[in-house]
């Protein structure tokens, strides 16, 4: 079997934060059981995305090796249109345990991917991508630590680089429109504000409440990924901000805030001392502070102006089917 082997060259290395748009299908591969005279493997990172053995065949296929599988969030943060891949790699004989609806408990060298790229047009994905990066968090002796590869101009590898840069970005959209972006991988320290709680680096993602509903869990249940849980119907379900069919517009803004401001906006996070807003999903209206913060919520999610305009990191745009979304929910308030 091949093993997953990442080695560190610095103490502590971060990675960029953030999610909108998803083309990946859900297909675990369970971990086989690590036999009692194999050496543990210790996941660290190594100056190249290849590597990590976190994929199989060619690099740029974003094939999952068989040590890692894909995962959906049920609704998406917005990252300026980019798609997403997530990966979720278990050291062999573990399993995450369940808490509560938030994040389960990972076991020490778990290993969580994120990689980030555009379709060259989306209309007909035949025609290739445009790898941007691949955010990597490693769980050692209980902290997350980050980092973050780029992809190369001849997307054949990504070196692990935590610098800020921009990466300008041409494809067609649905409509036939070429669009054009530059695309900023934001730095450490942004990632650090993002993915911090408390002083504690922690994933943003993978929340159990944003994999409910799609059969993840039962599957994590099955494939034993996950203990202390019988049955998915034990975690409620974060409602996707674009279903307008099975869910409540009160219910759609909400799931929009929690993916896009709550890791900001929540008791010890970034925003916490900066603003009252408390946009996590089970947090009640009373006091998420929602109401009275209507107009600054409007103004700054109606424009994008760097510095001013929320979200603060992730994002080049405003983002229009969202504020539409929150501006049509904050008028029935």
């Amino acid at each position: 079997m091949k093993k997953l082997i990442l080695l560190m060259t610095f103490s502590l290395v971060i990675f960029s934060c953030s999610n909108d748009t998803d083309d990946t299908h859900y297909s675990p591969t369970p971990p086989d059981p690590t036999p009692p005279t194999s050496p543990e493997v210790i996941p660290e990172f190594l100056p190249n995305l290849s590597d990590l053995n976190l994929f199989s065949e060619n690099l740029n296929d974003l094939t999952p090796s068989d040590r890692a599988f894909i995962y959906n969030l049920n609704t998406t943060l917005f990252s300026d249109y980019s798609y997403k891949q997530r990966l979720l790699a278990l050291p062999e004989g573990t399993t995450m345990e369940y808490i509560d609806d938030g994040l389960p408990n990972f076991p020490n060298n778990t290993v969580i991917a994120k990689t980030f790229y555009y379709l060259n047009n989306e209309r007909d994905e035949t025609e290739g991508k445009q790898l941007i990066e691949t955010r990597i968090l490693i769980k050692k002796n209980g902290v997350w630590e980050l980092g973050n590869y780029k992809w190369n101009t001849q997307q054949t590898d990504a070196v692990l680089d935590n610098t800020t840069s921009t990466v300008p970005i041409s494809y067609n959209n649905l409509d036939g429109n070429t669009v054009n972006v530059d695309y900023v991988i934001p730095s450490a320290q942004d990632c650090i504000d993002c993915h911090n709680t408390s002083n504690v680096i922690v994933p943003i993602g993978p929340k159990l409440r944003a994999l409910n509903g799609n059969n993840q869990l039962e599957t994590w249940i099955s494939e034993n990924y996950i203990t202390n849980l019988s049955n998915a119907s034990q975690v409620s379900i974060l409602p996707d901000w674009k279903d307008a069919v099975n869910f409540s517009l009160e219910e759609r803004a909400r799931a929009y805030f929690d993916m896009n401001c709550a890791h900001c906006h929540s008791d010890g996070a970034f925003c916490a001392d900066q603003s009252n807003l408390r946009l996590s999903y089970d947090t009640p209206l009373l006091d998420s502070y929602i109401v009275e913060d209507k107009p600054n919520i409007d103004f700054r999610m109606s424009m994008y102006y760097d510095g001013i305009s929320m979200p603060l990191t992730g994002t080049t745009m405003m983002h229009p089917e969202g504020y539409d979304l929150i501006s049509e929910y904050l008028n029935t308030l």
